[in-house]
């Protein structure tokens, strides 16, 4: 028996543990049942290479809790250790590893958002134990002794000689009075679905109940007899680490099922990623069905570093505009214990991040292109995430003019290329700059639509909560193009030409007529604005001024109209009265000042109405007016 001190520093190195990470206790089991994973595939290269003369048949990792004697085991059947690799492994190395990740830990802050905790290795289990034991006995000297090694959060440990039958390492944990939930089966088994669902070595915890297939000539009423067989709680060989070629649809359906259990809609489309130079990164990323909520989704990607879960906020590696879909990423390269800030910057994730980019947008060309029919059927599922992209990422912009779909309202789908050869001659104004015409809320815009319509006019149906900043970028990337939704201003006035209405009204009548709309109204919000218009038009139109409009909704969605101070500023409106309609002429002609006031207080609130600007009270007092009129 020997005894002596891990390391002179290790006085402070133990509270520090448990101080630092207390909001991540759990992490103990991934990092100890991440280490008997890796000596298990270790030993598997070592007898590959003939260095270790034992054979490596199908080893298991194994957790198993003793709750009466509040211990929890993890037990490996891997490369082991003698005492001179106890001394070296986890006297030197794990420690110095640990007070390392504890160094970067302290130094970037809680609060900065480090990545994945991994690193602390075999000193976490001092985060939930207050006692912890190795038995371990080497496969590579089989005639070393199987070693004890003990210690209790103090700077002394014992190592001592013990029988040991197989080779491998036993974890062996005294989980401490605060930590008693990790002596819980149910706690335990989350974490390794958690954590290591996916590890490449099988994780046996307890056994389980197995019915064994009845013969085919069983009786109609025979039940089947069960087997109790190790409850292997993993898939150590999931989709991603698989060649595509290997892989069916029913096998990423499946596996996006495994995923994500309590998610009983089918994904639309699947993106196999595997490459292994310059970087390393495989995965599978998953296009669901994604409806207007540009919040966080509940499922997320999941990140792996060789097949052990890390996190599912991807956010600084995967382009943000991605991290609405699903699935799983798995790369050695991503760099762990680090802040987002410093990932940003890191030249590794920026090719890793331009690569998912590039294979996501050539995925959606190749699907527009093998089947346009059916992309056109799955637009409204997937095109928050291209006009995303479009927005936030200036070479998917690129890449999307070849597949990024522009519907009209009367459900055609165009791509930019097509829907500009496709209204360049009836919506191009005198100035030579095309328009292009769009509709947020097709039922609220009917009206509008509709006169558009009448005109010859294509109108979009772009509903998207970004649309605003979209067709903002891409009046900067394009010239001579302007986006006007097509209740912006009465139909006659969205696209300028040369021809010019003449007004029934003298410029006498007109002035007297304004006067009077502006005083009965005495709303500063709406500006009066007289147009001499068809006489089957409206009398009285709303109209919203697009670059007011879309600066507002642009501040709502995340910035944009801050910029020019009107994120705060009450909404205006133009009142479009037409002088040729013939109850314009009577609102002039009227001599009886109260029904005059009647004829205009109704018209507006009609205007108000198809616009769903007349609410509460003046709803109320407007139906109670309409029904006065008619008795």
């Amino acid at each position: 028996m020997s005894t002596g001190k891990i390391n002179v520093a290790v006085e402070n190195i133990f509270p520090l543990i448990k101080k630092f990470l207390y909001s991540d206790h759990e992490i103990f089991l991934r990092e100890l049942v991440s280490n008997a994973t890796d000596a298990t595939l270790k030993l598997k290269h070592l007898t590959n290479i003939g260095e270790a003369k034992v054979e490596y048949g199908s080893p298991y990792v194994e957790v198993k809790i003793d709750e009466e004697g509040k211990k929890l085991h993890i037990i490996d059947q891997g490369v082991g250790m003698t005492e001179e690799e106890v001394r070296k492994y986890i006297n030197d190395i794990a420690f110095s590893g640990a007070e390392e990740f504890l160094d970067k830990y302290k130094e970037a802050g809680k609060e900065s958002g480090i990545i994945g905790h991994f690193g602390l290795g075999f000193y976490s289990a001092f985060m939930v134990a207050k006692k912890v034991e190795i038995i371990t006995k080497s496969a590579i000297d089989q005639d070393a002794p199987a070693m004890h090694w003990e210690c209790d959060g103090s700077p002394e440990f014992t190592l001592t000689e013990t029988e040991k039958n197989t080779h491998g390492s036993e974890i062996i944990l005294h989980i401490a009075d605060d930590s008693e939930e990790f002596l819980k089966k149910s706690r335990i088994q989350e974490l390794l679905s958690k954590y290591n669902k996916f590890m490449p070595i099988p994780i046996k915890f307890g056994t389980t109940e197995e019915e064994i297939p009845l013969p085919e000539d069983a009786a109609e009423d025979a039940e089947p007899e069960t087997k109790t067989v190790d409850n292997i709680i993993n898939n150590p060989n999931p989709a991603w680490t698989k060649q595509p070629t290997e892989l069916e649809e029913k096998d990423y359906k499946g596996f996006y099922r495994e995923l994500y259990p309590m998610q009983f809609e089918e994904p639309l489309f699947h993106i196999h990623l595997n490459v292994d130079y310059p970087f390393n990164l495989t995965g599978i990323l998953y296009f669901p069905r994604l409806n207007q909520d540009m919040n966080a989704q509940r499922d997320r990607i999941q990140l792996y570093q060789n097949q052990v879960f890390v996190t599912d906020n991807v956010e600084g590696i995967v382009p943000e505009f991605l991290t609405m879909l699903r699935g799983v990423i798995d790369s050695p390269d991503i760099p762990l214990n680090v802040s987002r800030s410093y990932l940003q910057a890191d030249g590794a994730v920026k090719k890793i991040s331009s690569y998912i980019t590039r294979k996501v947008a050539d995925k959606l060309n190749q699907l527009f292109n093998d089947d346009r029919a059916d992309f056109e059927k799955k637009w409204n599922d997937i095109k928050i995430v291209i006009e995303y992209g479009m927005l936030s990422e200036d070479k998917f912009f690129e890449k999307a003019q070849k597949f990024a779909l522009y519907p009209t309202v009367d459900g055609s789908f165009h791509t930019f290329d097509e829907l500009q050869e496709k209204i360049k001659e009836k919506q191009t104004d005198k100035d030579g700059k095309l328009v292009v015409l769009y509709a947020s809320e097709q039922d609220k815009q009917h009206q509008y639509i509709k006169a558009a319509k009448a005109k010859g006019y294509d109108v979009l149906l772009l509903d998207s909560p970004i649309v605003p900043h979209l067709i903002q970028k891409i009046e900067g990337e394009k010239e001579n193009i302007s986006f006007v939704r097509v209740d912006g201003d009465h139909v006659d006035n969205l696209i300028k030409k040369d021809e010019d209405q003449i007004s029934k009204l003298s410029d006498e009548e007109k002035e007297t007529l304004k006067t009077t709309l502006e005083e009965t109204i005495a709303n500063k919000s709406y500006n009066v604005q007289l147009q001499p218009m068809d006489s089957g038009s409206a009398p009285f139109i709303i109209t919203q001024p697009e670059f007011m409009r879309r600066m507002k909704e642009m501040q709502q969605t995340g910035g944009g109209g801050g910029m020019f101070g009107m994120g705060n500023m009450p909404d205006m409106y133009n009142l479009v009265v037409n002088t040729n309609h013939e109850l314009v002429s009577e609102i002039l002609n009227t001599k009886t000042k109260k029904k005059q006031e009647r004829l205009i207080k109704q018209s507006l609130d009609l205007a108000r109405l198809s616009q769903g600007l007349l609410k509460g009270a003046e709803l109320t007092d407007f139906v109670k007016r309409s029904y006065d009129m008619i008795k």
